[in-house]
């Protein structure tokens, strides 16, 4: 039996036009795999401490948007070069493609010294009730603080 083998298709991400939010993140041992560079597993982990922040610097907790929780409902990530351990991620992030229960908030990840890009991806961020936990509408109040704080 002959197989043919085809190139796997390649997640090809573009930067967003800017990003109103930034924080620095660094990268410690325990976010090292036995190759020496920062995990798959601890990027989505640096991701996730920098998605808290994002909502942070809003005035939110991710339990409490005005009345909402956020759950994520998907993340994709491209690598762009290896982060290392001590290097200082500069991660930033910029909400968009909103829907009604949502938006994607896509993040850049680089070296902060020398710019390095690191990693490029977008989280998609769905809207939910706190009782029954069913998706809800993006709650108007979040928006509106988005606007004031110039990340729309």
């Amino acid at each position: 039996m002959i197989f043919k083998v085809h190139p796997m298709p390649r997640i090809q991400l573009k930067p967003a036009p800017r990003y109103p939010f930034a924080t620095d993140i660094q990268i410690y041992i325990s976010h090292v795999n036995q190759g020496g560079h920062l995990d798959n597993a601890q990027l989505l982990t640096l991701v996730s401490e920098a998605r808290v922040r994002f909502f942070n610097s809003l005035g939110y907790f991710e339990s409490g948007v005005d009345g909402a929780h956020i759950v994520v409902g998907d993340l994709v990530a491209q690598y762009k070069s290896e982060g290392f351990h001590g290097e200082t991620m500069l991660v930033e992030m910029a909400p968009g493609d909103f829907n009604k229960y949502g938006f994607d908030l896509q993040f850049r990840m680089r070296e902060k010294t020398t710019l390095r890009e690191v990693a490029l991806g977008k989280i998609g961020i769905v809207f939910i009730t706190r009782a029954d936990r069913k998706v809800r509408l993006i709650p108007q109040a979040f928006m509106n603080k988005l606007q004031q704080a110039g990340m729309l």
